[in-house]
């Protein structure tokens, strides 16, 4: 029962994160919408054991490529005046409603049923769960080898095809050939 209503509150966080990452007029916005939107997916991936890709998830995902659009964000510089007024009545009342409401399903579902945390090997059926380190590395470097040094080696020259673009400065010449 715990795990369905874990499911269910992050699976509507992830597509509410993907809705603003979409929908919202600021750049800013969307990057936090992604951002909320990566976290619950890593919170997914705790549920159904992937302790491991749940870390890669919140740290290469939701801490350095989020990193770098925010960086690209402030590159573009997306400063502008915001309209400070709230445009929706009680709109903080309702949210800290929501709020509680949530704590104390939270508190609910931990002092009322039986809810481990951290599932053991006997809890997820006796076996090993599939997200373990060593089941991962040793598919990675056995059957997955080749593709997993291709993307290594894509990433590298995208890398160094983003710096040399960030470095480049169009002379004269060249922009009255562009025009």
């Amino acid at each position: 029962m715990v795990e369905l209503v874990i499911f269910a509150l992050m699976g509507l966080s992830v597509l509410a994160g993907a809705l603003t990452v979409v929908l919202a007029r600021n750049p800013v916005y969307a990057a936090m919408g992604l951002l909320g939107s990566l976290f619950s997916l890593g919170v997914l991936y705790v549920v159904n054991l992937g302790h491991l890709i749940a870390a890669v998830q919140v740290i290469v995902y939701a801490g350095a490529v989020m990193t770098l659009f925010l960086f690209v964000i402030m590159m573009m510089g997306v400063d502008r005046d915001e309209d400070l007024e709230e445009h929706l009545p009680h709109q903080r009342q309702i949210v800290l409603g929501l709020v509680a409401v949530l704590g104390v399903t939270v508190i609910a579902l931990i002092v009322g049923g039986e809810f481990a945390w951290v599932p053991t090997g006997a809890a997820a059926g006796g076996t090993i769960p599939n997200g373990t380190v060593e089941n991962i590395a040793g598919i990675m470097f056995t059957d997955w080898l080749l593709p997993f040094e291709v993307t290594a080696f894509l990433l590298t020259i995208a890398a160094a095809g983003a710096i040399a673009l960030a470095y480049f400065t169009p002379d004269s010449a060249s922009e009255e050939a562009l025009s």
